[in-house]
């Protein structure tokens, strides 16, 4: 980064193509790369990186960035990496000193990564931790959103007998039953994914340990499904009598807790579907395990499990537009001001960060790990 008279920095800012199992998102739109070009800065592309959401490398050039042939060349040159997803073994040994990485982490479920990155004495900010003084999570909530969203679709059609499933159609019909969803967590995944299931025709039950969100949830949804206060008898119950159980379980940067034990997804008809949206935070359900879309579903008694950790990889365009148009502002802030003065001045962004100067900065990871946590104002 240079900074010129009168405080203004001038950064070099990197793009590269995602490396994660069919992982098409983008870090950057070309309307964001222009932004970042009027204000300054320079952004480097990874060639191809776009593809996936259907951005060619010629609309990054028309916006002003420099293509880029190889990541490696990409992460030498970048003062900031602005990706989608966790750097992978290969990016993390490019990275470098100093370095600031900003992307999805879920440190909490990522020992060995967490290392790698206090190791290298990376700038790690987590877009998953960045929170507002009302508690909510800005640069989590859009991918929450699709994730809540795809959930219900991607069950409905592992439900199919040809899928493996019981062969209920979600919605049923006149004079036949519909499915029954279970979403244990009513945050922004689980209202999301009832909206879809209620949308389908589904029975839809609604777990949630906060009665004042449950009365919201009743309330904006009309009263059209079940709330149920979290509990393990309540949980159960409403587990084994599902066709379809949502995992969408969230504690902000923590690891999610176990709440639906084996016991219970065996007491699950054969051809039942789980999907845990919490798996990229360890999943709320015993019996999961992260999974790609190369290989999304596995079996555990019978019941069929889907713990894809970039679920909103499928649908890259509409994810890579959501998930830009939250991460921009603070981008530009990074990139204008660097990253000292934008932390001291935006408690927001100050959050985000996991790890700074090889010190643990968030206090749920540290536990996690049981290592030491360091405030970071006490290193600014």
């Amino acid at each position: 980064m240079l900074r010129h008279a009168g405080g203004y920095v001038i950064t070099i800012i990197g793009v590269p193509q995602e490396t994660k199992d069919h992982e098409h998102r983008v870090g950057m739109t070309p309307g964001a790369t222009e932004t970042l070009v009027h204000e300054g800065h320079t952004v480097l592309i990874q060639a191809g990186a776009g593809n996936g959401s259907g951005f060619t490398d010629q609309e990054y050039v028309d916006a002003g960035a420099a293509l880029i042939n190889t990541a490696a060349e990409l992460f030498s040159q970048a003062d900031i990496i602005v990706k989608v997803k966790e750097p992978q073994p290969t990016e993390c040994e490019m990275m470098r000193d100093g370095q600031i990485l900003y992307t999805y982490l879920h440190l909490a479920s990522a020992e060995q990564l967490t290392y790698a990155l206090i190791e290298r004495n990376i700038t790690a900010i987590a877009y998953e931790t960045v929170e507002l003084d009302d508690g909510s999570l800005p640069l989590l909530t859009p991918m929450s959103e699709v994730a809540g969203r795809m959930s219900v679709q991607v069950a409905a059609h592992y439900l199919e007998k040809a899928s493996g499933g019981r062969g209920k159609l979600l919605g049923g019909v006149p004079g036949v039953r519909p499915a029954i969803v279970t979403i244990i967590g009513g945050g922004i995944v689980g209202i999301n994914a009832a909206k879809i299931a209620l949308g389908m025709g589904a029975q839809v039950l609604l777990v949630d340990i906060n009665p004042d969100r449950l009365r919201y949830l009743d309330d904006v949804l009309h009263g059209n499904v079940t709330t149920l206060s979290s509990n393990r008898r309540n949980i159960g119950d409403a587990v084994i009598t599902s066709d379809i159980v949502i995992g969408a379980v969230l504690i902000p940067g923590a690891r999610a807790p176990r709440l639906v034990t084996r016991e219970m997804v065996s007491g699950m008809t054969h051809g039942s579907v789980i999907v845990d949206v919490a798996v990229d935070q360890g999943g709320c359900i015993e019996t999961i395990r992260p999974t790609t879309h190369s290989k999304p579903v596995y079996d555990v008694d019978g019941v069929i499990h889907y713990g894809v950790t970039n679920m909103p990889g499928a649908v890259p365009r509409t994810s890579t537009y959501a998930l830009t148009s939250a991460t921009l502002p603070y981008t530009v802030r990074l990139a204008s001001q660097g990253f000292e003065d934008t932390v001291r001045s935006d408690r927001a962004i100050a959050s985000g960060v996991n790890v700074y100067r090889g010190q643990i900065t968030y206090p749920a990871v540290a536990e996690t790990y049981g290592l030491e946590y360091t405030p970071l104002p006490n290193l600014l």
